[in-house]
């Protein structure tokens, strides 16, 4: 089992948008960073923790625990002419693009970024790192652990 950190834009998908969905799953659609997407297509797998985080927003944090419910598959939007995530050099044969299906599993308190970097035992998260810009990052089990039991 893997652990990730995936960030949404609240105004695109919240953490209230995830549970008032049917299942409570949202298909992370979207993603166009190859490291990302490597991630979502290579690493994830059916059951996975995902730490649900609300970026570009006022106050942004960690606001919920989901799971991978779907192993990788192609993201329908890359083949949309027109659409803001189309992709001329897409294909459904040789498609560019996939995404992951991510069930919730609870809401949470708001563990803030300011928040997270006042936690020494949290330097290493990667979302804390200088330039870290990416939607999807791996988290280490230790760091996973701790964040948990912040948001007991």
């Amino acid at each position: 089992m893997r652990y990730w950190l995936m960030k949404s834009e609240p105004a695109d998908v919240s953490i209230d948008d995830l549970a008032s969905r049917p299942n409570q799953t949202v298909d992370w659609y979207g993603v166009r960073n190859y490291q990302a997407r490597n991630f979502m297509r290579d690493q994830m797998s059916i059951g996975d923790g995902v730490l649900f985080y609300h970026s570009n927003c006022d106050e942004p944090g960690i606001v919920g625990v989901c799971e991978v419910s779907s192993l990788a598959y192609p993201d329908r939007l890359q083949f949309i002419e027109g659409h803001k995530y189309f992709d001329p050099k897409a294909t459904q044969e040789t498609p560019r693009w996939f995404n992951v299906d991510v069930k919730l599993v609870r809401k949470t308190r708001l563990l803030s970024l300011k928040e997270m970097r006042e936690i020494p035992e949290l330097a290493n998260l990667r979302i804390l790192q200088r330039g870290n810009r990416l939607s999807i990052t791996p988290v280490d089990p230790k760091d996973w652990d701790y964040i948990l039991d912040l948001l007991k």
